[in-house]
């Protein structure tokens, strides 16, 4: 026997070994992260598609190492998150639809709204969604898009602009009772603004329930952790409001703060699907519009299929508008 020879290339490097085999199992196991301690699981799953990042980076300390057991626990971190996420690489879009839809947080700061509005009428959508619209910059809007999408409505923050006809307009109260002896809601909460709202859009092809939608925002607090109870609670209203829903045909657009992976929109999730998993090219990344990280600006749909899903350029807000081409 050598004293002092290296191990073999089964016993080398067992730390990179470990972070793979955790790696995987945190990819397979996200749902069983408890949310109790700041939102961790939310956190987790709203950044999820990145942690494959880490594939490369064990791999090349692998490498480095000439570390066989390595390489081989590699594979679990590499099977998890292609049964993740391998679905979204191809592009699924289909050619023709019959109703194009957009959504876009237009952005509470947008210097330009004007030229916002002007950028989603040139996109060619039948249906338009508008978040986070000031009472400031609604005239803007509202004086732009008339020119090609004439019917609209806006409640509060949120607002449809169609080129079809639009009829059942209303409100829809996202801000659920909350308490822990279930108190009412403020009156101030109540009343302040509006953040949803459903519609029926008129079409050759009968009519579709619209709903436009925009959650509360999440927080990554230095010592509260990820804090979504404000969006937890909007979506919780949502899916209820969701699943009274009579009309088969049913399109939400909005941001939800919140990608499809986060349980607390399994209440929505579990009713309507996504667009861009369905038929989009990649991702579909809308926030931050200078650097997008994570697709918390949604269309989902019920009753009907999607044909493409896309982004559309930057405009003056922070979020990119996402858009999808849907059939009967």
């Amino acid at each position: 026997m050598r004293i002092g020879s290296r191990p073999g290339p089964w016993k080398r490097g067992p730390v990179l070994a470990a972070l793979a085999l955790l790696l995987g199992l945190l990819m397979l196991l996200h749902a069983k992260i408890p949310n109790r301690v700041g939102g961790i699981g939310s956190l987790v799953e709203t950044f999820l598609p990145w942690f494959g990042l880490f594939v490369p980076v064990l791999l090349a300390g692998a490498l480095w190492r000439r570390s066989a057991s390595a390489v081989v626990a590699l594979l679990l971190p590499v099977t998890a998150w292609l049964n993740l996420f391998g679905g979204l690489l191809g592009d699924k879009s289909h050619p023709g639809s019959d109703l194009t839809v957009v959504s876009h947080n237009v952005g509470a700061d947008n210097p330009d709204p004007a030229g916002t509005a002007r950028d989603l009428a040139a996109s060619g959508a039948d249906v338009l969604a508008l978040e986070e619209i000031t009472p400031q910059a609604r005239s803007a809007y509202e004086k732009e898009l008339a020119k090609t999408h004439p019917h609209h409505t806006v409640q509060g923050t949120v607002g449809l602009w169609s080129k079809l006809p639009l009829s059942d307009t209303r409100p829809v109260d996202i801000n659920m009772d909350y308490g822990p002896l279930g108190d009412t809601k403020p009156v101030e909460i109540t009343m302040a603004y509006t953040r949803a709202l459903r519609a029926t859009v008129t079409t050759d092809h009968g009519p579709v329930a619209v709903y436009v939608a925009h959650l509360g925002s999440v927080r990554l607090m230095p010592r509260g952790g990820f804090w979504t109870e404000s969006r937890d609670r909007n979506a919780q209203a949502l899916g209820e409001a969701l699943a009274a829903e009579r009309n088969e045909r049913v399109v939400l657009l909005g941001d939800l703060n919140g990608t499809t992976d986060d349980r607390a929109l399994a209440g929505i999730t579990s009713q309507l699907h996504s667009a861009q998993d369905a038929a989009g090219d990649g991702f579909g990344f809308s926030w931050p519009a200078k650097f997008p990280v994570a697709r918390i600006d949604q269309i989902l749909v019920r009753g009907v299929e999607p044909e493409s899903s896309w982004v559309l350029p930057a405009t003056g807000s922070d979020h990119l508008p996402v858009a999808a081409g849907i059939s009967w």
